[in-house]
Formats: structure tokens, sequence, C-alpha cells
């Protein structure tokens, strides 16, 4: 997979999420961990580590984890589950989103009969400053689309 890399940007294409199982994240103890694919490398992100996953029918995180800097935010996009933190079980479906802070220790899984589907995005905690709207700024350039065909 590679990336096109401009002077401020970066992209790639990274194929539908159901095909997801062909990629596998190399964990250290766990080994390959197919479902997984982070774009940190991929596209060079400085801020923040973003990942894309499937989880199978059945399928779980088989251990607690939890970070020591970075605040992590799961956005899940299809299928069911369930997440646990604090003690407590969270129901996760599409359009579930969850935060967690770097002391929470969690662990999710999938117990339906289809695939579950989630964004997961870290970034050190504390670190944002004010709100995206305030941070945005006009660029005086007037918009024109050029045909693609």
């Amino acid at each position: 997979m590679q990336a096109k890399k401009g002077t401020h940007y970066s992209a790639a294409e990274t194929g539908a999420l159901r095909d997801l199982d062909q990629q596998a994240h190399p964990h250290p103890k766990l080994g390959p961990i197919r479902g997984k694919l982070f774009l940190q490398n991929l596209l060079g992100l400085t801020a923040m580590e973003v990942s894309l996953n499937k989880m199978g029918p059945g399928g779980s995180l088989p251990f607690f984890h939890r970070h020591r800097e970075h605040e992590e935010l799961y956005i899940f996009v299809g299928g069911k589950g369930q997440f646990y933190i604090d003690d407590e079980v969270i129901e996760v479906r599409e359009g579930t989103v969850i935060r967690v802070a770097p002391e929470g220790a969690r662990t999710w899984r999938n117990n339906s009969t289809e695939p579950l589907y989630y964004l997961c995005v870290q970034a050190a905690a504390g670190t944002v400053k004010g709100d995206a709207t305030s941070d945005g700024m006009g660029v005086d350039k007037p918009v024109v689309w050029r045909d693609s065909t």
C-alpha cells in the first residue's frame, strides 16, 4: 500500500472495510492481528495514531490494556459488540462513540454473528487547544473544481 504525498497532504486508498481482514498488524505478544490497519506510518501522521479495524464474529481483545499518554476515541461504524471499561459493559453498534482516558483499563468483543467495524483515534491526552472551529482559518482562494474525466 502506497501513499500519495504532496507538500501539505498525504492520501492512500486502504480498500473497503469488509476487506480489512487481509491486513495484519504484528503484535509483539499476540503475533499478527488480522483486521487492523494503522495509518501513522502510511500517512506520516505526527499528532495522532488512527487505526481501521474489523473484528470477526465471536472475536475479542483477550486482555485489558491502558495507555501511558494517549487517550483513545473509538468510533463504531458497523456491527454490534460490547466494550468493557471501569467495571462497566457498554453495548456498541454503528454510531456508538467512546472516549477512554489513558488510565482506563479497556477491552472489547464482538458477541454477534456479523463483523464489528470501528476506527480508533489516539492522541496525547490534554493537548488539544481550543476547538476545531476556532482553529480553522479562511483562505482567500476561490473554489474551482476541475473536471476529473
